[in-house]
């Protein structure tokens, strides 16, 4: 169980945690919810012991083990295998001890261990976990330095759920996985065996996966059973409870002061009038939260509307540098289409997403765009391009060149900036500001398209809420590529599947792709036909598993004959008698492991047979 008592922290002047307390029941899946700034990542650092707060504690289980994603991504020469490998410490201490022990005890001591923590298995269990995460066979062999910063944080958390803390915090998971990735990580904790705490603004994650909410609030936590939505439900009814109360509480008070203000004065109601202001007094007045709402996002009407179809695409193909990505491509985006657009990191999203902004040529085919169409296209990554030492006026501003201050600020308020925050420099801005900004620019001129490529990031669950509404009410076409699955099933009318270079309509909805991405086929239906599942690695092959029992079967075979050598040379030796006694112990132990192995090789091969 996870304590924290009494926990104030502070930086500068300003109170994030003030004197809070919970306690987080072992086992629980617990999503840490709060308004952006709330000082939901610091609770973290203070619980790693990263940060020391002003007062409290935080108690965690004794030699329990805590583990969670590195804020740097890992980088160097290591494969990416072996660096998830590498996260399990004990296992890697045993392996390197064990290439030098001499001993037969301690061998045998360690070989046991080994079997225990069943360390055999541990690199296909490795591997389904980065398989899972989108890195197939051939990429778990290459080095880390050969990808991208938000490959490496793939692995970087590919590492922690392999090592399997007790522990185990997650700070925003989904922000640098695709929609598969977000699917299978949601399969994998709904069965996290040990507790788990998460930060996210994922309403999909926190209902599917947390049994718990732990909401952050003005330095306060509360703890509160079952998932998002229902911690949404009971917080809003109990404000609306908080709020009759209060009311009645004012008519009270209004009475009573009414009943003083009539009667201080009079000789035979004195008493009575002075009764009634001591109960004044005493009249606690009832704490209301207030919810802060979020900002709308709005969004100017489109300039002017185009017949339909905007593009139509006929045996496309488009590449870099005259070699194709995908191939014979051909579909037609109607003028009020909203499409997601779905499909494994690799297989060309963002390419065909440029070509749909007019972003890049055909190589071949044919390609018809209504004429004068406007594209406004979001990539995330496009939120670092916003001018340093800039701020929301300047961006503005460059936009309306000519125009009066007073115009130019009153659509600075329009994209969600107020006097106060419209000058504040870009670096200070928030994450979720900067998207904001963005989107606004991104929306500018009312664009006949909108591209939207993981508009979600940084965007709390509530500022999320307000997206879809915007999305909903354009009046323009929209392609989605997100992770978020909330924002997929509110907005997209369509889903298209990008895998194994092509674009192709996909026939099911986001829960038959949601089982075809982790393998679990649905019941009583059947997979959507012509859709063939993006490539990512798969379980290990049977042949695989049972070539690595029979590794194992073989190293037990030949520690038993050590320790049987061993228990030779102790035999007739009076002062060696306990040292036989603890190796007859040891061969017992490894007699066992052995016929565990063996069922486990007849298992398995009687599954071979059966599949051939």
């Amino acid at each position: 169980m996870l304590h924290i008592n009494d926990l104030t922290y502070r930086i500068g002047a300003r109170v994030l945690i003030d004197h809070a307390g919970v306690a987080i029941p072992t086992g629980a899946r617990v999503g840490l919810v709060g308004r952006n700034g709330a000082g939901k990542t610091t609770l973290f650092r203070i619980i790693r012991g990263e940060l020391s707060p002003e007062s409290g504690t935080i108690a965690t289980p004794r030699n329990g083990r805590i583990g969670s994603v590195e804020q740097e991504a890992p980088g160097g020469a290591q494969t990416l295998i072996d660096f998830v490998l590498d996260a399990d410490v004990e296992r890697r201490k045993l392996l390197a001890e064990a290439e030098h022990a001499v001993e037969a005890a301690r061998i045998a001591e360690i070989q046991i261990r080994l079997a225990d923590i069943d360390a055999h298995a541990a690199p296909a269990r490795a591997a389904r976990i980065l398989a899972g995460l989108g890195f197939d066979e051939a990429a778990q062999q290459r080095a880390l330095s050969e990808f991208s910063g938000g490959w490496r944080m793939r692995v970087a958390l590919a590492a922690v759920l392999f090592s399997a803390p007790d522990l185990l915090l997650l700070d925003e998971p989904t922000n640098y996985l695709d929609l598969e990735g977000a699917m299978w990580l949601v399969d994998y904790l709904v069965t996290y065996p040990a507790t788990v705490l998460v930060i996210s603004h994922d309403r999909d994650l926190l209902d599917d996966v947390a049994n718990h909410i732990l909401h952050l609030d003005k330095g306060k936590l509360t703890l509160w059973s079952g998932g998002y939505s229902s911690f949404e439900r009971l917080r809003a009814e109990m404000i609306a409870l908080q709020g009759k109360t209060a009311k009645k509480q004012e008519e009270r008070r209004k009475h009573l002061q009414s009943f003083v203000d009539r009667f201080r004065a009079s000789a035979t109601k004195a008493s009575q009038a002075q009764s009634r202001l001591k109960m004044l007094a005493k009249m606690a007045p009832v704490a209301v939260v207030v919810d802060d709402s979020a900002l709308p996002f709005s969004w100017p009407a489109v300039s002017k509307k185009l017949a339909s179809p905007l593009v139509a695409l006929e045996g496309a193909s488009v590449g870099y540098d005259g070699k194709a990505v995908l191939t014979r491509i051909s579909l037609s985006l109607q003028a009020d289409d909203r499409i997601g657009l779905i499909g494994a990191n690799g297989n060309g999203k963002s390419t065909f997403a440029k070509l749909m902004g007019g972003r890049m040529e055909l190589l071949s085919g044919k390609m018809v765009r209504a004429a004068k169409l406007e594209a406004g296209f979001f990539a995330q990554h496009q939120v670092d391009d916003l001018a340093p030492g800039g701020s929301a006026y300047s961006h503005v501003a460059a936009r309306m060149r000519g125009e009066p201050e007073a115009k130019i600020r009153a659509r600075v308020a329009r994209i969600g900036f107020s006097a106060g925050r419209a000058d504040t420099p870009i670096e200070q801005l928030s994450g979720g500001e900067k998207a904001r900004l963005l989107m606004g620019l991104t929306t500018f001129d009312g664009p006949q398209l909108l591209i939207l490529d993981e508009p979600t990031n940084h965007l709390d669950i509530d500022s999320r809420a307000e997206l879809i509404e915007a999305i909903n009410d354009y009046e323009g076409a929209c392609i989605l590529i997100s992770h978020d699955r909330r924002l997929l099933e509110a907005c997209a009318d369509r889903l298209w599947l990008v895998a194994e270079g092509r674009v192709r309509n996909y026939e099911g909805d986001l829960d038959d792709y949601a089982r075809l991405v982790v393998g679990r086929p649905a019941e009583g239906k059947t997979r959507p036909a012509k859709v063939t599942p993006s490539p990512r690695a798969s379980e290990p092959s049977l042949n695989r598993q049972i070539a690595a029992v029979e590794q194992k079967m073989q190293r037990f075979q030949d520690l038993l004959a050590r320790v049987d050598e061993a228990l030779a040379k102790a035999a007739g030796d009076g002062a060696a008698l306990q040292q036989a006694i603890d190796l007859a112990e040891k061969r017992r132990e490894l007699e066992r492991a052995l016929i565990a192995a063996e069922e486990t090789w007849l298992e398995l091969s009687a599954k071979a047979e059966a599949t051939n």
